[in-house]
């Protein structure tokens, strides 16, 4: 499948799909507190969505080849999840880490977002984590600009994890965005310099690194979606999505309550 070019009515759309995720995890920042449960977030999240914003929660029933129908409206990964997160009745307490991932879909255009949130003051080490994968994302995202490469993204984010002693989740990726909630390119958070697809103004992708304190192996539970590190360790994802401009980049999913990019 070829990578879409969004013309400026799509792009538009685009812009108030992203906006609107954003300012779903807003909305729900003040509710992540010890006590309560990911499915009590995830109630108010797609209440939110539905009645608020008139948005419909993307993941709800979602289903690629070869997964069981999702069965709620967000993501949320505890601690050693690294992704997809199925929400359930097990409550936060403090000293968690939390990553939420929402996607909208807004007059037919998806927005895909995702945040990490402290339940109570957090340690240190976990912390520095999110901090660190906060500003790897960035680091990617910096990198976007016509005629620069998708290799140019992914090695902006695995030099600087690395570096840190963190490592790069492989098996999942950021992905192209518009009317589907996956489409092409495929965007690696590893690899080379001045490799891989050329970007050119138009196109609209997300940039999620997932980092892990630990190894970079993961596995996959029983419901058939949450993923997990295999040495339990720590770790942390944030994803905005992205568009190319003429000369650079705008981040679609900023709202007033994103955490501002990190220094350059």
């Amino acid at each position: 499948m070829p990578v879409s070019i969004k013309t400026p009515q799509e792009i538009e759309k685009m812009r108030i799909a992203g906006r609107l995720a954003g300012e779903v995890l807003d909305y729900i920042a003040p509710f992540v507190q010890a006590g309560i449960t990911t499915e009590e977030l995830d109630k108010l999240c797609h209440d939110y969505m539905v009645d608020m914003q008139g948005c419909v929660p993307a993941p709800l029933n979602y289903a690629p080849r070869g997964h069981v129908p999702y069965p709620k409206s967000i993501c949320t990964s505890i601690n050693h999840q690294v992704c997809h997160g199925v929400p359930g009745d097990k409550k936060l307490k403090n000293g968690d880490i939390l990553n939420m991932d929402i996607t909208t879909i807004k007059d037919g255009f998806h927005g895909d977002t995702s945040r990490m949130f402290y339940v109570g003051e957090a340690s240190i080490q976990a912390k520095r984590l999110c901090e660190s994968t906060h500003e790897a994302m960035w680091r990617g995202i910096r990198m976007i600009r016509p005629g620069a490469h998708l290799g140019d993204i992914g090695h902006s984010i695995q030099s600087f994890a690395e570096g840190l002693g963190y490592s790069v989740v492989r098996e999942f990726c950021g992905h192209g965005i518009g009317h589907n909630f996956h489409e092409e390119p495929q965007v690696l958070h590893y690899g080379k310099p001045h490799t891989g697809l050329k970007l050119e103004a138009g196109m609209i992708f997300t940039v999620e690194p997932m980092i892990n304190a630990g190894k970079r192996d993961i596995k996959q539970l029983g419901d058939g979606w949450t993923v997990v590190t295999k040495d339990h360790s720590l770790s942390a994802q944030w994803e905005h999505t992205v568009l190319v401009t003429a000369d650079g980049f705008e981040v679609l999913t900023v709202s007033a309550g994103s955490p501002p990019p990190p220094p350059v």
